[in-house]
């Protein structure tokens, strides 16, 4: 059973796919979520602060999902290729990851200001988290590659930074074929291999770190 936090974040999320930040109605997203509209301002204090907020669960959420790919076992090649293509899958389906990510940020996404300077903090924990700001994305690539471990860490992040260069600049469709506004595709095979392919031979080299 999600808290209302939850729900009210979740309800944010899908009325941002249907409507730009600034049509988004925070009565609307109550009702969405079933609670009261004083419940709403009670866990995040005005629309910038559910900004925060969401923006903050989007990295989480991602940082999540690395920890969870990487998780059981030594990362090797393969499970490093494996981040990399699931990081484009996932800005993909998410804009407000994808600006994380890369730094861009479209008119119609809750690009979030900073709280003012000698604001109250908030009652609520996971609020004054969001409050410090989301993380820029050089920060938010580092912690990602850190869940790889000391030894893996560089490699992680060069296979994420390949992975970022697809995510700006996605791979053109097959040729005949036009793409269609904002479709965003997988990885190629060929960028797989090549980011399996360097991370390899690296571990094979007698430094076994990266430059």
């Amino acid at each position: 059973m999600p808290t209302a936090r939850e729900a009210l974040l979740d309800a944010a999320l899908a009325a941002l796919s249907r409507h730009p930040w600034s049509a988004v109605r925070m009565a609307d997203l109550a009702a969405a979520a079933r609670v009261s509209r004083q419940t709403l301002y009670n866990e995040f204090g005005s629309k910038e602060g559910l900004a925060r907020a969401l923006v903050r669960h989007e990295a989480d959420a991602y940082l999540d999902g690395v920890r969870r790919l990487l998780a059981g076992s030594e990362p090797d090649a393969r499970t490093l290729a494996a981040v990399a293509e699931w990081t484009v899958a996932r800005a993909g389906d998410r804009p407000i990851l994808r600006s994380l990510l890369t730094g861009a940020w479209t008119e119609g996404l809750p690009r979030p200001r900073p709280v003012r300077p000698g604001a109250p903090l908030a009652p609520v924990p996971a609020q004054r988290r969001a409050d410090g700001g989301p993380p820029a994305p050089g920060e938010l690539l580092a912690t990602t590659a850190r869940c790889a471990g000391e030894r893996w860490a560089a490699g992680c992040e060069l296979a994420l930074r390949l992975a970022l260069s697809h995510v700006v600049a996605p791979a053109l469709p097959p040729e005949g074929q036009c793409a269609e506004p904002d479709s965003w595709r997988p990885m190629t095979p060929t960028m797989t291999r090549l980011i399996e392919t360097i991370l390899s031979v690296e571990t094979r080299s007698p430094r076994n770190t990266m430059p």
